[in-house]
């Protein structure tokens, strides 16, 4: 096993994403509310995953001549895995000491650490698929960061409320798109193939019907969460246009 052997960054990663939380929390956070230090100190490890994960599953699939749905992990793709496999265990940790109540990003987490853990360690096979849709994931990572620290400070710094608003539009029109119409789409593709059988041989069925189970379960919960957010964004527009009428 990996993990015995030293082959895998994971360990090192956790590391790093635990220095970064630790100096956002007590040093570049330390005169924000309290209630918010935390939240704001996850965001920060998300901005030092997010876009270059993307970058980094960018390039590990086009530095790979052989991908497709059943190719073997490259060296560069299990070094992009166990990347976002760090991030995903140090938030959720996170979850588990400042939120433990917030069952459903436990569980995301959770899901997402099965995927690439036996993709990594126990199948060695399947990195691409995962890899692009950790592209669609966190391609818009970093709008939805600054979204989310912006909107954490709206009621009491203008800028930030500013900020919010000009970016609420445009983060909800990206990720509409992304996480439903090219998440889909690829998801659909992967159904293809598996179901198919073309991947069998090294690529175990409970491996590729678990991994789909999970993809298509947070794609439906992302389309769901942007959907709500559309809603709420249009009532508040419809509430703002009255106002101005009276």
């Amino acid at each position: 096993m990996d993990f015995m052997t030293g082959s895998t960054f994971i360990p090192l990663f956790i590391t790093g994403f635990l220095v970064v939380y630790v100096i956002a929390y007590f040093f570049l956070l330390r005169r924000w509310p309290a209630k918010l230090r935390a939240e704001a100190s996850s965001c920060a490890i998300s901005l030092i995953h997010g876009t270059p994960a993307a970058a980094l599953a960018c390039f590990s699939i086009f530095s790979d001549p052989e991908r497709s749905f059943n190719s073997p992990n490259s060296q560069f793709q299990n070094l992009v895995l166990d990347y976002s496999s760090a991030y995903f265990i140090m938030d959720l940790l996170h979850y588990i000491v400042f939120h433990p109540e917030e069952y459903l990003f436990m569980a995301h987490h959770l899901a997402t650490l099965f995927v690439f853990l036996t993709c990594r360690f126990i199948v060695h096979h399947g990195a691409f698929a995962l890899l692009v849709l950790l592209f669609l994931a966190e391609v818009t990572s970093f709008l939805q960061n600054v979204w989310t620290l912006s909107g954490m400070r709206q009621s009491e710094v203008k800028l930030a409320a500013k900020l919010y608003g000009f970016l609420s539009p445009v983060f909800y029109s990206l990720y509409s798109v992304v996480r439903g119409i090219f998440g889909p789409y690829f998801v659909y593709r992967m159904c293809k193939f598996y179901i198919s059988g073309a991947a069998d041989e090294v690529i175990p069925k409970w491996a590729w019907i678990s991994w789909l189970v999970v993809i298509v379960m947070a794609i439906s919960v992302s389309i769901l969460w942007i959907s709500n957010l559309w809603a709420q964004f249009f009532t508040e527009m419809k509430k703002g246009d009255q106002k101005k009428e009276r």
